[in-house]
């Protein structure tokens, strides 16, 4: 998979992340899923199978927007998990706290 720009789309209860996320991207990033978690009328699954990259800044957006979605009553999941990701949430204890990040969940690629 090559690199580009990151982007997050939503269909049918499905919030897609694509691309790669840097600390330079991804506030704009948080800003459009936030938007987008707005206008869901259910619940969410946050599908990460595109994403290329396994930063801090992507466990932080993804914080984020758990935050805003249990401020709006709407649950989150997560799949397509890397084990890159699902690693780096493990070593800061935030595996628990984000559906799908544990490690029988975690995609082997990435």
């Amino acid at each position: 998979m090559t690199a580009g720009l990151p982007r997050v789309q939503l269909a049918d209860g499905v919030l897609k992340v694509t691309g790669e996320v840097t600390a330079e991207t991804v506030v704009g990033l948080r800003k459009q899923g936030e938007t987008l978690i707005r206008t869901a009328s259910g619940d969410l699954v946050i599908d990460l199978d595109g994403l290329v990259t396994a930063h801090s800044v992507v466990l932080s957006m993804l914080l984020c927007w758990q935050r805003l979605a249990h401020q709006k009553g709407i649950a989150l999941s997560f799949r397509g998990v890397s084990g890159r990701l699902s690693s780096l949430a493990a070593l800061s204890n935030l595996d628990d706290q984000l559906a799908g990040f544990g490690a029988e969940s975690a995609s082997p690629a990435h």
